[in-house]
């Protein structure tokens, strides 16, 4: 007891490795001809993305959403590719991409102006660039970044003439392949391949974590894993346990108040849940402030000595409540997983009406995180 009275954090993440490097295993099987980029973006979903890269050592490259991301995976000793995967938005971050050695996406005309004026600028310095692979992306369907059909030939044609794109490839995103019912994906693959023609890019890429999984006719030179990597499931109607993968953060806290209440007695905020029995409530040192979604319901799960408890009443800033009166052996000090291995994150995901990346992403820096 003494001992977590003085525990500066009973709220933690424990990350395992372990099974960080069995889910890219078994996305790499399932798509055993292709390079494999780690979705890292984020702070790899929540996960910290120093260790994540460290740990995902097998993927061929690493990619982030914005260059601050790139820029501290160089400055942590990761020499791996990297590729930005919303390219670059100024001059100045162009040339810090380059200084780093950082491989960029290209998705508008304003990104290859950039490049020009940046290749002009260092030439007229008799300064030679340093080449670098380039992505250029293609819109087919998800209607966000990339070149429009019939656009992409010219984009090409500026990127060939500049002397620093070393290589260039074609990538571009999947809308609907976690839904294995809806037909945009193979519409998105046919508009992909005729716009191809001509282009003759060195490699391609298509799949995302779903594409992985469960469209192999996406499965191209490179494919790109996100949210498995991290144990969620990419595919409507699938858990991340049939899919093969496995809870990568288990995020728990512990028991710091036990009290009995009678029927009738309210519990927490607003007064949104009341005993209809005598009860045995738990209060859990976390809460919204820690990512624990506040709008989660009565009835959440959580886990408690193997067994499922109810959350009762509000989420709260810093604590939570549970009905604890089938635990009589429960003590002070009990772990409580909020979710990870035994709970999965998808589940408490659907509860809160939202998605595994939304919660993952949402662990506050409170939170101590514990690579084991």
């Amino acid at each position: 007891m003494a001992d977590f009275l003085r525990s500066p954090n009973p709220t933690r993440a424990r990350i395992s490795l372990e099974s960080w490097r069995h889910n890219l295993a078994r996305l790499k099987a399932a798509a055993p001809t292709s390079k494999m980029m780690a979705v890292i973006k984020a702070n790899a979903y929540g996960h910290g993305a120093l260790q994540a890269a460290r740990t995902l050592d097998a993927a061929e490259a690493f990619s982030v959403a914005r260059l601050a991301e790139g820029l501290e995976l160089r400055e942590g000793g990761i020499a791996k590719p990297v590729v930005l995967m919303e390219g670059v938005f100024s001059g100045e971050e162009l040339s810090l991409a380059m200084d780093h050695e950082l491989d960029f996406v290209v998705h508008a005309d304003y990104q290859l102006d950039l490049l020009e004026h940046y290749e002009r600028t260092i030439v007229s310095k008799n300064v030679r660039p340093t080449p670098r692979v380039v992505w250029l992306k293609l819109d087919t369907g998800m209607s966000r970044l990339g070149f429009q059909l019939g656009q992409a030939s010219s984009a090409a044609q500026r990127l060939r003439a500049l002397g620093l794109v070393g290589e260039l490839r074609v990538m571009t995103h999947l809308a609907c392949a976690d839904d294995t019912d809806s037909p945009m994906t193979t519409e998105q693959l046919r508009l992909f391949d005729a716009e191809l023609r001509g282009l003759e890019p060195s490699k391609t890429a298509l799949a995302n974590s779903a594409g992985i999984l469960a469209v192999p006719a996406a499965h191209r030179d490179w494919v790109r894993a996100g949210i498995a990597l991290y144990g969620g499931s990419p595919i409507v109607g699938r858990t991340a346990e049939s899919l093969g993968l496995k809870p990568v953060m288990t995020l728990s806290t512990q028991v710091i108040a036990l009290r009995w209440i009678p029927a009738g007695v309210s519990v927490g905020y607003g007064a949104t849940w009341r005993a209809t029995r005598t009860t045995r409530i738990a209060t859990l040192a976390a809460g919204y402030a820690d990512g624990f979604p506040r709008h989660l319901p009565n009835g959440t799960p959580v886990l408690i000595a193997g067994r499922r408890v109810p959350l009762v009443g509000r989420v709260s800033m810093d604590m939570i409540t549970v009905d604890v009166t089938d635990l009589p052996e429960l003590a002070i000090g009990a772990e409580a997983v909020l979710w990870g291995e035994g709970l999965p994150v998808d589940e408490i995901a659907a509860a809160a009406g939202t998605i595994s990346y939304e919660l993952l992403c949402g662990v506050s820096r409170r939170v101590a995180f514990d690579y084991v």
